[in-house]
């Protein structure tokens, strides 16, 4: 499901938000009321309140919290031998009415503490046949609400004509769920969320393992799938009940949400568009199909639009990516909108800097990214350039042509803008894509994903991009050997390893980015300290961002080595030492060279000599890039010769390492395999070949009456 529901639903702004709390939330073991839970609750109503919001609260637990306190009188009452025997069940509408003061009692105790002023109304059922009781209902609501009252609503059960114990669900509203909902429509609210014991809607009872939460309810598609478990034990309807009653006024036009009321803060999570919950919406059907697609039908369907895209002219792809480009920067503040929830559910989760860093995508990354599309497009067709003609015999010609791979299967880490230069380079290649995001960019990577599909035409289909949006799909897309074509990892080694592990199909990538900055003897001091500087800190995120700095042992006598350690640490750079440098600089020792920091630290090493550098590569690099900074053009081609990375360089920073900057438009990953595509991939990467064969007649015959030639012709 697509994490741009939230954003939809709550498009026009809430003002108005009617909040229902169930008897699970309320009370706690044995029906006490769950103090911290309510207190907590009443803050939140309380923040909102001040903050402009006009609150409704509709609350259930009177009938609980009475049975508790006329048991109790009970049993202090009665004497041993009246205890011995059964003990007769309470009434319903006694415990209603001694509940509800004592209910009531305590909202007004912590709403006059947070200097708040509430008000109950307690309503029947029968009363809202009453045209003239509804509109002087709206009307004192709308009074309260102007004067910052928070009104308290609850069935008047005490007095209700309903069977006990409340077995009919006939009449206009049937239980305090239900009442919300009803209270929502004739108060005209613009919110409705709905308080429970469990975090939302699931396919099944939620203490089964296998059932899963809905996030997003499609009356169409999960109306016939969902399993409800046992009605509640303390309130009166339980899951089913609010289902019903969120369905009926989503489908009046009130959105709503039923979550957790044990979190202290899902209300506010709510109002920030935050997933939590089910999200009930009469849109809903139009944000994701009814009918799931299998990862097969996904895959398939990719292949299929892209021998679409394939059957183009050169033209007509071009002005695909023109549409894009023109698309992302028609939508910076949708993208935006989207990209800071985001970021803020990153930072609320305690993710390291760098992680949020790497989501953030500010108006210039996207302007960038734009202008990085059509630089794309300006490039020469990559689809269906002859690489080789050969004469085979006499007027038998071959030719060896450019073609797409097919299918790729990308999976990336938590940097939404990889998915605008992965799909972008997709389409340029001519092949399909499956993409599978980081959680962390959820809304990030569906906004992108729609604005991009959006601008693909119907030729095509916006199916030639999937987007998968659970991690449980991967398992199946790993086993589409004969759909999928290549699989492209671009996270963790852990990930990497993974996936090499448990497919069949061809992959593609580098596990870690533990580059190398050298600094020789003969460097320049002055070029070392820019290029040692920007390879850590212009993006320390970034998989080519230097993780290790060796340098010559002749720089400790004259003081290189101590200023290229100042210009990392005045830069705020932790620093870490291998067993010489650590001994050299008083800091703590690396517990190990092998390590990707990807923030602003690294590990520091000083080393014999330009061979020892190379040694120290290859037993701890990743074979991704490495860079050495010297004056010495002998020592230079050494390094450059010897060193076995994906990419090497002289007196550059490491930050070069990158697809956009090797002029190749975008780049899908960098690869550290010997096998296909090494370094940064680009479009050339995501190609293949085919031979194509034209003659006049002839045939193999046992090679008889053919005389083979086998000369080049000139393309």
């Amino acid at each position: 499901m697509e994490e741009t529901d939230r954003s939809r639903a709550f498009a026009k702004d809430v003002k108005r938000i009617v909040v229902k709390v169930g008897t699970a939330v309320v009370t706690g073991k044995g029906g006490r009321l769950a103090l911290g839970r309510l207190g907590a609750l009443c803050e939140q109503l309380a923040e909102l309140n001040s903050d402009g919001f006009e609150v409704i609260l509709v609350t259930s637990g009177a009938v609980g919290l009475g049975r508790q306190r006329l048991r109790y009188r009970q049993m202090i009452n009665s004497s041993f031998a009246d205890l011995q025997k059964p003990q007769s069940e309470l009434d319903g509408k006694a415990c209603a009415g001694v509940g509800q003061s004592s209910l009531m009692a305590y909202y007004e105790t912590m709403f006059d503490q947070l200097d708040v002023t509430a008000a109950q109304l307690l309503v029947n059922d029968s009363s809202f046949r009453d045209k003239d009781f509804r509109k002087q209902l709206s009307e004192t609501v709308k009074s309260m609400l102007d004067l910052s009252v928070i009104p308290i609503f609850n069935e008047n059960d005490a007095i209700s004509t309903r069977r006990a114990p409340y077995q009919d669900s006939s009449g206009i509203f049937w239980d305090n769920d239900s009442l919300a909902a009803l209270l929502a429509l004739e108060l005209k609210a613009d919110l409705l969320i709905l308080l429970s014991d469990v975090e939302g809607l699931y396919t099944g009872p939620p203490s089964d393992p296998d059932s899963k939460l809905i996030h997003t309810f499609i009356k169409e598609k999960h109306q016939d799938e969902i399993t409800f478990g046992d009605k509640s034990r303390l309130g009166r309807g339980g899951m089913t009940a609010k289902v019903k009653a969120a369905v009926n006024a989503a489908y009046a036009g009130i959105p709503v949400i039923i979550t957790s009321g044990f979190s202290t803060e899902n209300i506010d999570k709510v109002l920030r568009g935050l997933r939590v919950g089910t999200l009930f919406h009469q849109d809903a059907c139009q944000w994701a199909p009814v009918t799931d697609s299998t990862a097969r039908d996904m895959a398939v369907a990719a292949r299929e639009s892209s021998r679409k895209l394939q059957a183009l002219s050169s033209e007509d792809r071009k002005q695909i990516l023109y549409s894009v480009a023109d698309a992302l920067e028609a939508n910076v503040e949708t993208i935006r909108a989207e990209n800071e929830l985001d970021v803020a559910a990153a930072q609320e989760a305690g993710l390291e800097e760098s992680m949020v860093a790497r989501l953030v995508m500010t108006p210039a990354k996207i302007s960038s990214l734009a202008a990085s599309v059509r630089k794309l497009a300006d490039m020469e067709d990559p689809i269906g350039r002859v690489l080789k003609k050969t004469e085979v015999a006499d007027g038998l010609v071959l030719e060896k042509t450019s073609s797409p791979l097919g299918v790729l299967l990308i999976v990336f880490e938590s940097r939404p803008d990889a998915l605008v230069q992965i799909a972008s380079l997709a389409i340029r290649s001519g092949n399909g894509l499956l993409l599978k995001g980081g959680k962390e960019a959820r809304r990030s990577n569906a906004i992108l994903h729609k604005v991009i599909t959006d601008a693909i035409p119907e030729t095509v289909g916006g199916k030639l991009i999937g987007l998968v949006t659970s991690r449980e799909e991967i398992p199946d897309l790993l086993k589409l050997d004969d759909v999928i074509d290549l699989v492209i990892p671009r996270g963790s080694n852990k990930l990497v390893s993974q996936i090499k592990s448990t497919t069949k199909i061809p992959v593609l990538g580098h596990a870690d980015g533990i580059c190398h900055v050298y600094v020789d003897k003969a460097c320049n001091v002055d070029m070392a300290k820019r290029i040692v500087s920007d390879s850590k800190l212009d993006y320390p995120a970034a998989c080519n961002a230097m993780e290790t700095l060796l340098v010559h042992k002749d720089h400790e006598q004259n003081g290189v080595l101590n200023d290229l350690i100042f210009v990392l640490q005045n830069n705020g750079v932790t620093l870490y030492g291998g067993p010489t440098a650590s001994k050299i600089l008083n800091i703590p020792q690396a517990p190990t060279f092998n390590h990707e920091y990807c923030s602003k630290a690294c590990t520091v090493e000083v080393v014999e000599d330009v061979y020892a550098a190379i040694d120290h590569i290859h037993r701890h690099g990743s074979a991704h890039t490495d860079c050495i900074v010297t004056e010495d053009p002998e020592v230079a081609e050494l390094f450059l010769r010897q060193v076995d990375s994906a990419a090497v360089f002289h007196n550059a920073s490491t930050r070069f390492s990158d697809g956009f900057r090797f002029g190749l438009g975008a780049e899908v990953g960098i690869s550290t395999g010997r096998i296909h595509a090494r370094g940064p991939v680009g479009v050339e990467g995501l190609l293949t070949t085919r031979w194509i064969l034209r003659g006049n007649g002839q045939v193999v015959d046992g090679d008889n009456g053919i005389a083979y030639t086998h000369q080049d012709i000139p393309i």
